[in-house]
């Protein structure tokens, strides 16, 4: 999709870095054939972790990959809430262009392509393990939110979008033994009611064993033997994991609570819960240590949204940081996200960015890592953004959309342009200057507000015409 405005005046490729040397890494990344894993925590925000400024919750192993690898300082989910994000991961398009508009609606249909599909392609053994929640997973019995209520309608599973081997659930479970309802959870009274949810493996089965205590050990357990497979085999893979913590319910176990002696019930499960998927994070990498294969894998991790519950709301102790608006929101506390990359075979330095990153990008940034094509002449939302990480682009060159219920936003390096009513009216921010969004300055930028709006208008009218199937032609 090309765009004609003022806005070309922001498309920066810095030639100041050595380029050369660029083509080159770039060739001896092509030829590595790196493994891939994409990690993403549920619901947590910016501000949670240690390495973005956290003084309370212990998450020592997410620290570690952003002293040693690439920190996204504006790293960005494409939705305030999860099911869009987790479209955007696997296809590099907004979810807008194929009905994936919120949690629980619609599914991800057959005629996107998605990584896991353009991997296995290539060779490389495919994985999912935790939440799913773009689309049911069993037409036949009653399951999760949606799974054998809707005849089929919004049945797909990931078994069917590429994936081998599969450890999945269609949506949330406890973060604490994920089977069971937690008392007082929706007035629940009986330490022993099943929870609803279930886990599925890639033959379309309900997995029964290995349920009990902390659920991102639990998914762990499966992720680290499908790595282990994959290595003996010398075989690239291809893993999402997809963490449940620390979305509700949120439980951690006795001896993380007691590590937050002196807090809220609330807060004491809330850190205690990101630190346990924190450990699961480090025995990920010391695995890969392990067998030999840290230098060439790829590990990603971010998180699918803001924080839940409104600001100031102690039942919810999540931190947006210094950002305006949680999770729902298109303000940055709503969709800005921890972001880190840990590729010890091209990151050698720690290295940061303020241009601003999109999990929309992780679809071209891998093609390009492979130097493979779409072989596909639909849009993509996302860029590949290589340059960035090597540091010979210090501009984005591509806007990022963001459309959420009523909510619209477009956003460049330096401004974000951000309505509540579906364009109706317009707040245009300088994040870069303005991160906490609280100058608007639409009334001093009229002509920004103009181009900018007609770029938003077009792009919807595109997202428009995918719905309507005209991408799916070839």
């Amino acid at each position: 999709m090309k765009y004609i405005s003022f806005l070309f005046t922001f498309i920066l490729f810095m030639g100041c870095s050595d380029t050369s040397s660029y083509r080159k890494s770039l060739k001896e990344v092509r030829k590595s054939r790196p493994n891939i894993i994409l990690c993403m925590a549920d619901d947590l925000g910016w501000g949670d972790p240690g390495f973005n400024g956290n003084q309370v919750i212990v998450t020592p192993q997410l620290d570690d990959m952003a002293s040693r690898g690439f920190v996204f300082d504006r790293f960005y989910a494409s939705s305030p809430v999860c099911s869009p994000t987790r479209a955007s991961c696997l296809t590099g398009r907004h979810p807008y262009r194929y009905g994936i508009f919120g949690a629980n609606e619609g599914h991800l249909p057959d005629q996107e392509i998605t990584l896991a599909e353009l991997l296995r392609a290539q060779g490389y053994r495919t994985g999912h393990f935790g939440k799913w929640h773009l689309g049911t997973l069993t037409q036949d019995i009653i399951d999760s939110n949606r799974g054998g209520r809707d005849q089929g309608e919004h049945y797909a599973p990931p078994w069917e979008h590429g994936f081998d081997v599969c450890f999945s659930t269609e949506a949330k479970v406890p973060t604490y033994d994920p089977m069971i309802t937690p008392v007082g959870w929706m007035g629940n009274t009986d330490p022993s009611k099943p929870f609803g949810t279930f886990y599925w493996d890639e033959k379309g089965d309900i997995v029964k064993e290995n349920l009990e205590g902390d659920d991102s050990r639990i998914i762990m357990d499966r992720a680290i033997p499908f790595i282990e497979t994959a290595a003996q085999q010398g075989t690239p893979f291809f893993a999402v994991i997809w963490f449940h913590a620390p979305h509700l319910p949120v439980l951690a176990d006795s001896l993380k609570q007691l590590m937050y002696y002196g807090f809220s019930d609330e807060e004491r499960h809330y850190y205690g819960c990101i630190t346990a998927m924190d450990e699961q994070m480090g025995r990920l990498r010391k695995t890969i240590r392990d067998l030999g294969i840290y230098e060439q894998t790829m590990i990603w991790f971010t998180s699918d949204n803001g924080p839940e519950g409104p600001e100031q709301n102690k039942d919810r102790p999540g931190s947006a940081g210094p950002f305006k608006g949680r999770k729902r929101s298109l303000y940055e506390g709503g969709v800005r996200v921890p972001g880190i990359l840990e590729w010890p075979a091209f990151i050698k330095a720690p290295g940061h960015t303020d241009v601003p990153c999109s999990t929309l990008d992780y679809l071209p940034t891998i093609l390009e890592v492979l130097g493979i094509g779409l072989e596909s002449s639909r849009p993509l939302d996302g860029m590949n953004i290589l340059p960035v990480i090597f540091g010979v682009q210090e501009r984005r060159n591509e806007p990022i959309y963001f459309e959420s219920k009523r909510q619209l936003a477009i956003m460049y390096d330096r401004f974000k342009l951000y309505s509540k009513d579906l364009g109706a009216s317009f707040e245009l921010y300088d994040v870069l200057q303005d991160g906490e969004e609280q100058h608007d300055l639409a009334a001093e930028e009229p002509e920004v507000v103009q181009n900018m709006s007609e770029l938003l208008m077009q792009w919807k009218a595109s997202c428009k015409s995918s719905l309507e199937g005209n991408d799916y032609s070839d």
